[in-house]
């Protein structure tokens, strides 16, 4: 296993994957099951799914679909979306899920990551920050699919959900989600410098290249990447696929040097 880790972030809808820009136009790119299939083969790490519209539309997980997802993955899973009770990330655990994804209701239950963490460990918990740039072009903390801004910067959400009790954070760069243009290095250097827990980067990934510059210049601890893995390439058509174990070793080298 690679010391960085390069994750697929794979959004659900209803029962289908798709693809974002921006959070924004979701369009089909596939069935959760079948790519599960191929990321097996593949021998990828580790895989995250993230309901898009599990907390805005207020409705639980969609347990049947996770237990099959859980069922035929044979990696490390994470799953976020809807999760707003010690209860619900209790049944998701069961399935066999190994970490939840907490985002918006972290804002509002400041208790939630704690009691998780209290039982299943700090390891078991990923606190999500998705961050957007406003007017003025200053990083503001969003969540609910960008439907609410919150006064905490960036950073200071970070150090609250480290004290809360998270294992590691996923920073989200709204701006640059789906756009293939690469990481918000300087949001990513500015959170991963400023947490002891790793920092997934997250939102913009392109190319390898940009996958090695988040790590060098944005301190990332893990990469999460979308499009890059479920289209051929930016303008082309859908073809789920990893990067190649050499092309993941040059990000190996670029850590161990």
């Amino acid at each position: 296993m690679l010391i960085t880790r390069v994750i697929p972030c794979l959004l659900l809808k209803g029962t289908g994957l798709v693809k974002t820009t921006r959070f924004k136009n979701p369009k089909y790119v596939g069935d959760p099951i079948n790519t599960v299939r191929i990321f097996n083969e593949k021998e990828v790490d580790e895989l995250l799914f993230l309901d898009i519209e599990a907390t805005n539309s207020e409705k639980d997980p969609n347990y049947e679909l996770l237990t099959e997802i859980a069922n035929e993955c044979f990696m490390p899973l994470a799953y976020g979306g809807g999760i707003r009770t010690l209860e619900q990330a209790k049944r998701i655990f069961n399935i066999g899920v190994e970490k939840v994804a907490i985002n918006s209701a972290a804002h509002t239950n400041k208790n939630l990551i704690r009691e998780i963490a209290a039982i299943f460990g700090s390891q078991a918990v990923i606190g999500v920050i998705d961050v957007k740039k406003n007017l003025w072009g200053k990083y503001k903390v969003v969540s609910n699919s960008t439907r609410k801004t919150h006064k905490l910067s960036p950073v200071e959400w970070a150090r609250e959900l480290e004290d809360m009790g998270v294992g590691e954070i996923l920073l989200t760069s709204v701006d640059r989600e789906g756009t293939w243009s690469g990481f918000d290095l300087e949001l990513t250097a500015l959170v991963s410098t400023s947490v002891k827990v790793p920092v997934i980067a997250h939102g913009g990934a392109g190319s390898i290249e940009h996958l090695l510059s988040a790590i060098k210049y944005g301190k990332a601890s893990a990469l999460a990447i979308g499009s890059m893995v479920v289209y051929q390439k930016n303008g082309f058509g859908i073809l789920v696929n990893f990067p190649e174990k050499a092309q993941l070793e040059l990000l190996q080298s670029k850590r161990s040097s």
